[in-house]
């Protein structure tokens, strides 16, 4: 298989910080891993949103399209706004991608769940806080 691509969705916020979390996130996958082309689109608030990042990885050389919510847990989101922007129905995590007259296969990821990183990151970030005592 060739370059994926990876459509890395965020919330969207008033504040710029959200954004800049999910840009920031995105360079960071980018720098470790080139077999992927990462782009961002947003649920609502920012851009680009959802379906204008779809519109550029029409334009990119890849062979399969995971989108990828940096969302905690499932929620009306996940479950059913993200699918809805990408052509799946609720319930559904695989489908194609029309692609410059081509379809490629597309799947839609978890969010990320309860996970050992997670409960390390909060023990970091626990420990960092206990420095303020």
């Amino acid at each position: 298989m060739g370059k994926k691509g990876m459509l890395l969705v965020g919330h969207g916020s008033t504040m710029p910080y959200n954004k800049e979390l999910v840009e920031k996130t995105a360079s960071i996958i980018k720098a470790k891993n080139t077999d992927f082309i990462v782009k961002c689109g947003f649920m609502n608030m920012n851009t680009p949103t959802i379906r204008d990042s779809l519109d550029e990885f029409r334009r990119e050389p890849i062979d399969a399209l995971v989108v990828v919510p940096l969302f905690l847990a499932k929620g009306v989101h996940i479950e059913k706004d993200i699918p809805g922007e990408i052509g799946l129905a609720e319930g559904i995590k695989k489908g194609v991608f029309a692609q410059n007259g081509k379809s490629i296969p597309l799947v839609y990821a978890d969010p990320i769940g309860s996970d050992p990183l997670l409960a390390d990151l909060m023990v970091k970030n626990a420990t960092k806080a206990l420095t303020l005592l």
